[in-house]
């Protein structure tokens, strides 16, 4: 893993106005990963959307982390249904398509 994809964990507290507690917690309900390298904790620059993501929820919002979790698990529902459905959508065009040259 190269160190200029990791970003410090206090820097994005300084940056988002945020307590280290929170992303603790997020790590700890398993939304986000931290990396430590000796006695520094870092995040991912893949992380970051999701982290602001989450300040939203939590800071804007006002939600508190068991409705985060819920609104989550709610997201994820709705994304896995989408890819379902386009999948089977291409499916069926398939099939259309192949019913309709069978037709000719």
């Amino acid at each position: 893993m190269e160190n200029k994809n990791l970003v410090p964990a206090m820097v994005c507290c300084e940056h988002y106005k945020i307590e280290l507690s929170f992303i603790h917690s997020l790590e700890q309900y398993g939304f986000i990963k931290t990396v430590r390298v000796d006695a520094d904790e870092f995040l991912e620059e893949d992380e970051l959307q999701t982290l602001e993501k989450f300040i939203r929820m939590h800071y804007e919002l006002d939600i508190n982390m068991q409705g985060i979790e819920a609104i989550n698990f709610l997201l994820e529902r709705v994304h896995n249904m989408k890819n379902e459905i386009a999948h089977l959508r291409s499916r069926l065009n398939v099939y259309e398509t192949k019913s309709f040259h069978d037709d000719l």
